[in-house]
């Protein structure tokens, strides 16, 4: 591995840890970085998926201790059955669109383009949110119902559309149907725990040729530094929210989805060719 390499591999391991359980797109933020850094083709495809695995995994360590007491508890407790089950139901919609429609969208929606709009259609959707009144009916994760859990999992396949981000459909969904901003954004990271595993093992499975010796410094390299940044910011987001709304992370994503299409409208970058890395 060379030193550019290298550098291409910190840079994408920390957008991915960074951005992957922040409203604000970590698909949309790869496309455009992997594209401004020329890291594309078959291998970044591979790269990709080991560093979701890097981030996934640390929101799992970060949850542990509620995860093993589910587990256990799940043969015998109502309360660890209840949450199982919103998971799974919230889960199904992704995996039945997901599989339908997957190839279609990768094909036609992954590029910058597509980014920046969703970025600022979905910042200005995050405003309003923030701005109307919030009734808040739940307040922990564990008092939720399958009801509120199966319209989350609706919300979250609107995600499907690079730079609308899975952080930010669950969460502003989650506000919307009645649930506390600490709720919301709590059953954001564990719906993403089912979702981005099965994400990754169907990926990796369907691109298993992609996957080559050679490659497993870059991918050793990606997945510690995506698991060490992943697990920064699910801590700082965690600690944000206590005290602030999500309209911070809604001006992110306008100005930065104002940037990108700048930057095409006057020819600086020419985006329009760019494609899915």
């Amino acid at each position: 591995m060379d030193l550019w390499t290298a550098l291409q591999v910190l840079i994408l391991g920390i957008v991915e840890g960074l951005t992957e359980f922040l409203p604000i797109s970590s698909t949309g933020h790869q496309i455009v970085v992997a594209d401004l850094l020329g890291f594309g083709g078959e291998r970044a495809m591979a790269f990709n998926i080991i560093i979701q695995l890097g981030a996934i995994l640390a929101v799992m360590w970060e949850y542990r201790r509620k995860i093993l007491i589910t587990v256990f508890n799940v043969p015998r407790q109502r309360e660890a059955q209840r949450f199982t089950a919103n998971l799974l139901i919230a889960f199904l919609p992704a995996v039945v669109i997901g599989v339908a429609f997957a190839d279609l969208i990768h094909e036609y929606l992954f590029n910058p383009i597509t980014v920046a709009a969703a970025l600022v259609i979905g910042g200005v959707v995050m405003l309003w949110a923030e701005q109307r009144k919030h009734e808040v009916h739940v307040e922990e994760v564990d008092d939720m119902t399958w009801k509120e859990a199966l319209k989350i999992g609706f919300a979250q396949c609107l995600a499907m559309i690079p730079g609308t981000s899975r952080s930010a459909s669950t969460i502003i969904g989650g506000l919307l149907f009645g649930l506390s901003r600490r709720a919301a954004t709590e059953f954001s990271f564990f719906l993403a725990m089912p979702t981005m595993v099965g994400a990754a093992v169907y990926s990796g499975y369907k691109y298993r040729d992609l996957f080559q010796p050679g490659d497993l410094p870059v991918f050793a390299l990606g997945f510690v530094v995506s698991f060490v940044f992943a697990m920064i910011a699910v801590r700082g987001l965690l600690k944000f929210i206590a005290n602030h709304s999500y309209a911070l992370f809604a001006w992110y994503r306008i100005g930065f989805g104002l940037l990108i299409l700048a930057t095409w409208q006057f020819s600086l970058i020419d985006w329009s060719s760019a494609q899915a890395h």
